[in-house]
């Protein structure tokens, strides 16, 4: 009979695409995940990988078990959280990984609201967008929060994974609380902020992608002056008017920075915001009080510096 555990193990192995990347994963010895995979092997009666001195990679035989395993763990999970339904109480251990801006912005609220479940643990880790599907995927998160850029998430997604609108989250400018344009009743002209030092996120970043067609709409990207790491570094150093900058009105949460914020007038340079669990653990009463908990926050009004 085939082991759960060794078939979780197979899985974990088919995401990280390494002996040495799973056993770090999960905090095994890359020895004690070639024995596992080995016992799992024999059980199976075929080579699931293929070995060599330095790699290994799953033979079709053991790609096949990979796509059966994650029906047979998903349909588990599923019948656990049925069971665990009945009771109706929320209990045990639910962890949710977030982007950095989304952990600062909802985390308040969220432990407000899970604060009367004494039965229940919750942990909250700060992970990029694609390292948080990952987790989920794997069970070592419940919850991710995510963003999504591209509005092509949702689809290109796992069916497994089951997904949360939780706010749209437009691009807005950021300017030094003295600068003429900070002035709400100033008509906003992009064109005239071109030649202003502008600050952003490095290239490659989902933000700085944004920042850059904003610019370019108005007539071509100027080089950006500094870039800087953390968006919450950058509204820190347009309050003290090193320069001006554009990002998610999200990241505006949380900051004591004195900034100037303005709306830009096209929509489309914004992003969505979800939140993600797998399908098969969404009746499970921990996990379902948490995401109901996470929409609340979200929809809360976003208190911004001044």
């Amino acid at each position: 009979m085939l082991d759960l555990r060794r078939l979780r193990l197979l899985c974990e192995f088919s995401r990280r695409g390494s002996i040495a990347a799973t056993a770090a994963a999960l905090g095994y010895t890359p020895s004690a995940v070639s024995q596992q995979l080995a016992t799992l092997e024999r059980e199976a009666g075929t080579a699931l990988l293929d070995r060599t001195a330095r790699s290994a990679e799953l033979t079709d035989a053991g790609r096949r078990l990979v796509r059966r395993a994650e029906e047979i763990l998903n349909l588990v999970e599923a019948a656990e959280a049925e069971l665990s339904a009945e009771s109706g109480i929320p209990s045990g251990r639910v962890v949710m990984t977030a982007f950095p801006t989304a952990a600062v912005a909802f985390a308040p609220a969220i432990a407000r609201s899970l604060a009367d479940h004494s039965q229940l643990t919750f942990v909250l880790r700060q992970s990029g967008t694609g390292a948080g599907l990952t987790q989920v995927q794997s069970g070592e998160a419940d919850i991710a929060l995510v963003d999504d850029w591209t509005g092509t998430l949702v689809d290109q997604a796992p069916a497994t994974l089951q997904f949360f609108h939780l706010r749209h989250d437009p691009l807005v400018l950021v300017l030094p609380p003295w600068h003429p344009m900070a002035d709400p009743a100033e008509p906003l002209d992009l064109q005239e902020l071109r030649d202003e030092p502008w600050m952003a996120a490095p290239p490659g970043e989902p933000s700085r992608q944004a920042v850059d067609r904003l610019l370019e709409s108005v007539g071509g990207a100027p080089s950006v002056a500094w870039e800087f790491e953390g968006l919450h570094t950058l509204v820190n150093l347009v309050a003290r008017g090193i320069g001006i900058a554009a990002m998610p009105a999200l990241a505006l949460v949380g900051v004591g920075a004195s900034v100037g914020v303005r709306e830009i007038p096209d929509s489309s340079l914004a992003r969505q915001v979800y939140a993600v669990a797998r399908a098969s653990s969404v009746r499970r009463p921990a996990v379902a009080v948490a995401l109901r908990a996470i929409y609340a926050a979200a929809q809360e009004p976003l208190s911004r510096p001044r």
